[in-house]
């Protein structure tokens, strides 16, 4: 809802996300639009536009319809959250991609009782990553301290909050060389390769324009962002429940398994023990894990103790993106 009662418009946001030849998911969120800014200077509206990316005003269980480039049309609803997935089984999607494996589609509204103003003619693009069946390998990353300084290690999370509510996306600073290092393993060995990249983070859906904005100022090879949902008030998980970022790891792995996958996060805080037992339930997808150094020596050292004796996939710890491409180079992964 606007200023003074005045309604807001409607908008979608479709998430990137992943598929095959036979699998089309895709997902995204059924919004008002709170004309969020994200060139935004000024220390008022950097605060007032990171509210208005939590505190959002979500359109529930509405119909809600795709269509693809070939006419084909799927039907769905938004929960009660407004997101809404689309998990369908459909032949030959990897004739709808291009040459980088991105399928597009429409997304709209298709509930004729709404009477809201929907921006965009009520056509919304969505993109679903088909990688080709040439591709190389697959690169899983962490976001947060991997390639983007967040201050995830720092006391109290401090520098986690400065950072998302007080800098604007374009204004953050990535991991020294990290473009360079995501780019070349997206071309691979043969340096015409599109090795699909997918980023993984902890960080809820409300910051998924604000990490997209990120990725394409700073020249990373586009791929799904894949965050969680804020979990409810009183919802608390369980001890047995897997993060949500493993989740999607291993749905990511059973999705593509003919497919290996370097791992890449970073030492601080529980990328090392998720890829370590992600890489011995699936010994031969996963090639190869890379972590990031933090300036922390407790957890370094807990770290550096938790792969002593491993054995089961090669592990660097990485100091410099000079470092881990060098390595990449001398096991056959980039040019």
């Amino acid at each position: 809802m606007g200023l003074f009662g005045k309604k807001d418009k409607l908008q979608i946001i479709a998430f990137q996300s992943y598929g095959t030849d036979s699998h089309f998911y895709a997902r995204g969120r059924a919004l008002e639009d709170e004309e969020i800014d994200l060139s935004q200077k000024g220390f008022f509206n950097l605060i007032w536009n990171s509210y208005k990316r939590f505190e959002t005003d979500e359109i529930r269980n509405t119909s809600v319809k795709v269509k693809l480039s070939d006419g084909r049309t799927l039907s769905g609803k938004t929960d009660k959250r407004g997101y809404y997935v689309f998990d369908e089984y459909l032949e030959n999607l990897g004739q709808l991609t291009n040459q980088e494996g991105w399928l597009n589609y429409e997304i709209a509204y298709d509930d004729s009782a709404l009477r809201r103003e929907i921006l965009h003619q009520n056509r919304f693009p969505g993109e679903v990553l088909i990688p080709s069946k040439n591709a190389e390998f697959g690169v899983i990353s962490d976001i947060d301290d991997t390639i983007l300084h967040t201050g995830v290690v720092s006391s109290l999370k401090w520098r986690v909050v400065v950072n998302t509510i007080f800098k604007r996306a374009s204004k953050r600073t990535p991991l020294k060389g990290a473009a360079e290092f995501y780019s070349l393993l997206h071309r691979g060995k043969s340096g015409e390769a599109a090795n699909p990249i997918f980023y993984v983070s902890h960080s809820p859906w409300n910051l998924y324009r604000y990490l997209e904005l990120f990725l394409q100022e700073n020249d990373f090879p586009k791929g799904p962002i894949l965050l969680r949902n804020f979990p409810r008030l009183g919802s608390g998980k369980s001890r047995a429940e897997k993060p949500q970022k493993q989740k999607e790891i291993l749905n990511i792995l059973t999705t593509y398994p003919n497919l290996k996958f370097i791992l890449i996060g970073d030492s601080g805080e529980h990328d090392a023990d998720i890829y370590k037992e992600i890489a011995e339930l699936y010994p031969n997808q996963v090639s190869a894990i890379y972590l990031r150094s933090v300036a922390h020596k407790r957890k370094m050292e807990r770290v550096g103790g938790l792969f002593k004796s491993y054995k089961t996939t090669p592990v660097l710890l990485v100091e410099s993106s000079e470092q881990a491409i060098a390595h990449a180079k001398e096991n056959g992964f980039i040019k």
